[in-house]
């Protein structure tokens, strides 16, 4: 059974810059301590990740993925779909950028189901942990002057 973890975070910067930083796949490994290695293998008509390979460390291993992205709801927000992954049915997920005051709410839901056999509590918990550490990282690399600007 997939799990899924939603969580909103405010980011001191334009939505703008947080889909900019969001959509700029070659630098999550500077970021996002779990990528271990990106590939972007297609890209849109406007440069954007279209299909892009993971390679992450994840519940005491290293997990391969291919997540597909649309772009439909650019640049308030953008959405993902597992291709193909070792260990993962399902890493379904979006992002969206608001602006709230001077910065902007980021939030971000993802759906996780893993072939692994573990316990339900365990799995969200894996879902949940996946979710928080990817907004409070990204908060700090956009608030700190990283990526894109």
């Amino acid at each position: 059974m997939a799990d899924e973890a939603r969580e909103s975070i405010h980011v001191e910067a334009t939505p703008e810059r947080c889909y900019a930083v969001a959509i700029d796949f070659d630098r999550y490994p500077q970021w996002a301590t779990d990528v271990k290695e990106i590939e972007v293998l297609d890209r849109d008509d406007e440069g954007r990740g279209r299909r892009v390979r993971y390679q992450i460390s994840a519940l005491g291993k290293s997990i391969g993925y291919t997540l597909e992205y649309d772009y439909a709801d650019a640049p308030g927000g953008f959405s993902w779909k597992l291709e193909q992954a070792d260990f993962l049915k399902r890493l379904d997920g979006a992002y969206r950028f608001d602006p709230d005051g001077d910065g902007t709410r980021v939030g971000y839901v993802l759906t996780v189901d893993v072939t692994l056999p573990l316990p339900g509590f365990m799995k969200r918990a894996a879902a949940g942990m996946i979710v928080d550490n990817a907004m409070k990282q990204l908060k700090q690399y956009i608030e700190a002057g990283g990526g894109a600007g």
